[in-house]
């Protein structure tokens, strides 16, 4: 799954895009039909990527990214962000094993599960997330690296280059006129 630049902003509802940065602040889309465009300030604005938000959990922190993986498996039966409590936390139960059932608010449930119906259409769950590795694909890749890491590397030298001497320099002497 790949949600590199797919943002939260506080204050504004929905999903954005990081399309940019400019001196002023980050370029953003929005995910929603509008494709409305915004620069969040930096100064002011808080950014939560996706890709690195997580959920308590009992004994870790669950990852958004695979949650969200676990929403699309059971998207047949992934109710409404607006459904009852004890929907959502039936539901929670089933693809967030493990999460602190009191740090976990319903808010949090209706919030992931508006962000999952904003991006259920979208290729994110298809594409590989830029730096994971699919097995056995890059097995190739990674014996080259070893190499290349185990060939020693030619040290920098700080010697420098003969030259002739010189006549030393003369120091610059400071002169003040008193009573001008």
């Amino acid at each position: 799954m790949n949600l590199r630049g797919i943002v939260a902003v506080s204050g504004r509802p929905g999903l954005f895009k990081l399309v940019g940065q400019n001196k002023s602040g980050y370029v953003l889309e929005s995910l929603d039909e509008q494709k409305l465009k915004i620069v969040a300030n930096i100064a002011n604005t808080k950014l939560a990527s996706l890709e690195d938000i997580t959920v308590y959990g009992e004994d870790e922190e669950l990852k958004l990214i695979d949650v969200l993986a676990n929403i699309d498996a059971k998207k047949a039966t992934a109710p409404d962000a607006k459904a009852d409590g004890t929907t959502l936390k039936n539901f929670f139960l089933e693809v967030a094993p493990g999460h602190d059932q009191e740090k976990v608010y319903t808010s949090d449930m209706k919030k992931i599960l508006t962000w999952y119906h904003i991006i259920k259409d979208m290729p994110l769950f298809t594409e590989a997330a830029p730096g994971t590795e699919v097995e056995g694909a890059k097995a190739d890749d990674k014996a080259d690296l070893k190499a290349k890491a185990a060939t020693p590397k030619a040290k920098p030298t700080n010697a420098k280059a003969p030259t002739a001497k010189s006549a030393p320099a003369k120091k610059a002497s400071m002169t003040s006129k008193k009573g001008v």
